[in-house]
């Protein structure tokens, strides 16, 4: 049986601030819903993108800015950050990490692993770039130019 993931859920202090970050970021709404008793869901979805986020209020009980390392997959990890700053994004710089399996994509703090700029050699799945949200739910950009066999 096919299990599909379609939404993720972001705990968010402010629907509107939150729709408004989105919706500059140029993802699309599709929907945006208020129940008489103030139960609000917004669903966006980043292009090209087959799973959606929602947020409102009602909608979680998690922690405003708790979501971290959400992967936004990428072809072209410098177009998508150039495109998201001059959309409005504070986005790191773009990195890479030392060696093949580190948690420095992971890690604010940059442990000694992630080094600046993008892979060197090109590497598919190897260069990185991050940002946040308004209450601090953080995207983690991954430069994917082709795919792993079974994927």
């Amino acid at each position: 049986m096919d299990m599909k993931l379609e939404a993720v859920v972001l705990p968010v202090s402010d629907a509107d601030r939150a729709k408004q970050f989105y919706v500059a970021l140029g993802w699309r709404e599709d929907a945006d819903f208020t129940a008489e008793d103030g139960f609000r869901i917004v669903q966006l979805t980043p292009p090209g993108s087959p799973t959606s986020i929602q947020f409102g209020v009602g909608v979680s009980a998690g922690v405003p800015g708790s979501v971290q390392n959400l992967y936004l997959v990428v072809e072209d990890i410098a177009a998508a950050r150039k495109e998201l700053v001059a959309r409005g994004a504070e986005v790191s710089e773009i990195f890479h990490e030392q060696g093949p399996v580190t948690r420095a994509r992971f890690d604010a703090a940059g442990l000694p692993a992630r080094l600046p700029g993008p892979d060197p050699d090109g590497a598919t799945y190897a260069s990185f770039a991050t940002f946040s949200d308004p209450d601090g739910n953080g995207w983690l950009l991954q430069e994917i130019t082709s795919r792993f066999p079974g994927r």
